[in-house]
């Protein structure tokens, strides 16, 4: 097995960086304990370096911390609406199976049973730090498939070393298995024989080398493969449905450092009412070696509107940064580490969740695992590391056939 990553270290948009004494991370943040993530891991006997939080997400709404643990999605929105019974039969009605039709989004869903601002903005804010989009680009059918139906992110950790700890990890255990892994190693060229890929084209170590397989994942989205020389033998129609179909979404990512604490919070903070901020979480709360001693880390997320389509990048993250301030009075202390934009080419979602493709492609021995191939509804690390499991299970059956 060979592995070719573009970039200089594994992990691609769930990472980490060295800034200024800091780790770091780079996206995604949480992973999720169990299922197929943990399964992976397992497999190649590599431990899961993993600190969960508890609790592992509170609301912050109002100035108060609320932990839904204790209550539960009842006690939350009946604080805020005298609908809450309703909304949570439907959530029932979804674990029975029954959904909205596929062109609702989840603010229309959810306009049907109340107006409140706090109960949409806990919807919004719920949609923005799941799937990277809002409550009215979020189809309601795949909110509620998530939420009602797969388990809905509830076991989660942050590796002390960051992100890319784990990536490290997982990386070792495939070279102790006889696997390859190449970085700085860019796939420049496909060649296809027929129904098949035969051969990559990658630069790595200055050259251009030739690898030929049996089988081929892309784990570079649907849309990047088919940009690829030679790519043509994929159809056009494949093409377009790329353009078609996939809907990319956006999100900006603010890691910054205080000396005082913000929230006595060790887990994921989803907030009410903001402009943009949806949740934020305080890594050294489970990670202190992550910073420097004496600073409080945090990494805070914000989603654009739209995030799905096109927005002015600077208005909207002083939209995020008002949020902060206004919420957290000691962020003007803040030593800002960076802010990223993650859109275009480098999203925080390859496609919104209720938008994806298939795994398969039209060539027999390729197939794409991400987070634009998800299961229906699904989210997070655990989505794409499931569409890993299940492309691998593809390729065997492929070579045993």
């Amino acid at each position: 097995m060979l592995v070719a990553e573009r970039l200089n270290r594994l992990g691609g948009r769930a990472s980490s960086e060295q800034i200024d004494g800091h780790i770091v991370n780079i996206g995604a943040i949480a992973i999720e304990r169990g299922g197929v993530f943990e399964e992976t891991f397992d497999l190649v006997g590599v431990p899961l370096d993993l600190r969960e939080p508890s609790p592992a997400t509170v609301f912050y709404i109002d100035g108060k911390v609320i932990n839904v643990a204790k209550g539960g999605w009842g006690m939350l929105l009946g604080t805020f609406t005298k609908q809450a019974a309703k909304i949570g039969a439907k959530f029932a009605d979804a674990r029975g199976g029954e959904l909205p039709e596929d062109k609702l989004t989840t603010k229309q869903w959810l306009e049907q049973y109340t107006k409140n601002e706090t109960v949409h903005a806990i919807f919004r804010n719920l949609c923005a730090a799941i799937f990277a989009a809002n409550s009215d680009e979020v189809p309601a059918r795949a909110f509620l498939v998530y939420f009602a139906q797969k388990g809905a992110f509830k076991r989660f950790g942050f590796c002390p070393r960051g992100t890319v700890g784990l990536w490290n990890d997982l990386g070792a255990g495939i070279r102790a298995h006889g696997g390859e892994i190449w970085l700085n190693a860019s796939v420049t060229a496909m060649h296809a024989e027929g129904d098949r890929v035969v051969s990559l084209e990658i630069e790595h170590e200055g050259a251009t080398k030739r690898v030929e397989a049996a089988a081929f994942i892309s784990n570079i989205g649907p849309a990047a493969t088919v940009a690829l020389p030679g790519a043509q033998a994929l159809g056009a129609e494949y093409l377009a449905a790329t353009q078609r179909e996939l809907k990319p979404a956006a999100n900006i990512v603010i890691n910054f450092a205080t000396q005082e604490r913000l929230l006595d919070v060790p887990g994921l903070v989803t907030f009410g009412r903001t402009r943009r901020l949806c949740n934020m979480g305080e890594l050294t709360a489970t990670c202190p070696e992550l910073a420097p001693p004496g600073w409080y880390q945090y990494v805070a997320y914000a989603v654009p509107c739209p995030a799905i389509g096109d927005f002015d990048e600077k208005a909207e993250i002083e939209e995020s940064l008002t949020d902060l301030r206004e919420l957290f009075p000691g962020f003007a202390k803040a030593k800002m580490l960076s802010v990223r934009v993650m859109r275009g080419d480098w999203p925080a979602q390859r496609s919104c969740s209720g938008f994806d493709m298939s795994q398969y492609t039209p060539l027999a021995n390729l197939w794409n695992v991400g987070d634009a191939v998800k299961d229906y509804g699904d989210g997070g690390t655990q989505a794409c590391a499931y569409t890993g499991r299940e492309a691998a299970n593809k390729a065997i059956a492929l070579l045993g056939a």
